[in-house]
């Protein structure tokens, strides 16, 4: 056998991402077209207006929208009037940590989490928008500034997808700078999490970055996560520990082990999303175009009755 050549690797390696990139790209614009249609951006309408000026009231305008204060001071009724934001920014915080490199099917939550991310980056092309990404690991961070245009887009899109795993065996907690996200893109962005969102506490600025942002959770996990295997035992690796054991559905003591692992991560993530069209878990495996869909679909729903 000749020997390998790691360039060459490397560079099929990219190659390969950039092919299935294209054809993501291509189902990206033909659900922008036809499913979502101006969906996408109504989903996010709720904060993504800017004050313009005050102006009189007239009937039929809304009165929640009446400022008071130039309402008293000059005797008549006078309304703030917004415009909407032109240009959506989505700030994407990948956190990439080995515990996403499981997978009892054929697809790991690593690689499902990554497709997920490369749609949201290809959507926000689509629609003209500009996309910054934080790609957080137990190493360190990289920040991608803002940029927009299928091209620049597609550039982060593949080196995020090219980037390699994180070791399993090291440290499992990815270094997320909080402080700096504040400043990585402008007030009312849409900020996307994405992850597999492990039990833990809130990151302490989340109240704050609540109120400058837009914030929805992503999570992906696996089939096993959500409910143990019905039938017979089946060996499995721990990514995070590197242990080998068995998992046994029947066993009465690993069932509520289970229940109760879930039962926490599941409150753990609706806490720091506690409305559900702000959050999306969806299974390894499964169409994340339809996933996507659905959750923007409710998201409209949602501002449509506000």
């Amino acid at each position: 056998m000749p020997p390998r050549n790691e360039k060459t690797d490397t560079k099929n390696n990219i190659s390969a991402k950039v092919a299935a990139l294209r054809r993501l790209e291509w189902r990206a614009r033909h659900v922008v077209q036809s499913a979502l249609g101006g969906e996408y951006k109504s989903s996010f309408r709720g904060k993504g207006m800017e004050f313009d000026q005050v102006v009189k009231y007239e009937y039929g305008d809304d009165v929640r929208d009446i400022d008071w204060n130039v309402t008293a001071r000059l005797g008549e009724a006078y309304r703030k009037k917004f415009v909407e934001e032109r240009e959506i920014t989505l700030l994407l915080l990948f956190e990439d940590t080995p515990s996403l490199q499981f997978g009892s099917g054929g697809t790991s939550k690593r690689e499902a989490l990554l497709e997920l991310a490369g749609l949201l980056m290809l959507l926000s092309a689509a629609n003209g928008d500009r996309i910054s990404l934080l790609h957080a690991t137990p190493q360190g961070h990289s920040l991608s500034k803002s940029a927009n245009g299928r091209g620049r887009i597609m550039h982060t899109a593949a080196n995020l997808m090219g980037h390699p795993a994180p070791p399993m065996l090291e440290a499992q907690e990815a270094k997320i700078p909080w402080r700096q996200l504040l400043q990585a893109a402008p007030r009312h962005s849409i900020f996307v999490w994405l992850g597999d969102f492990a039990e833990r506490s809130p990151p302490e600025i989340w109240s704050v970055l609540g109120r400058r942002y837009q914030p929805v959770g992503f999570r992906v996990e696996d089939a096993w996560e959500r409910a143990l295997p019905p039938k017979g035992s089946h060996p499995v690796y721990d990514p995070t520990t590197g242990e080998l054991f068995t998992l046994n559905a029947k066993s009465p003591a690993q069932q509520a082990a289970h229940a109760s692992w879930k039962q926490r991560r599941d409150e753990c993530f609706t806490s720091l999303f506690p409305k559900e069209s702000d959050r999306l878990s969806l299974v390894a495996g499964d169409d994340a175009i339809d996933a996507v869909t659905d959750f923007f679909h409710q998201r409209m729903r949602r501002f449509s009755r506000a």
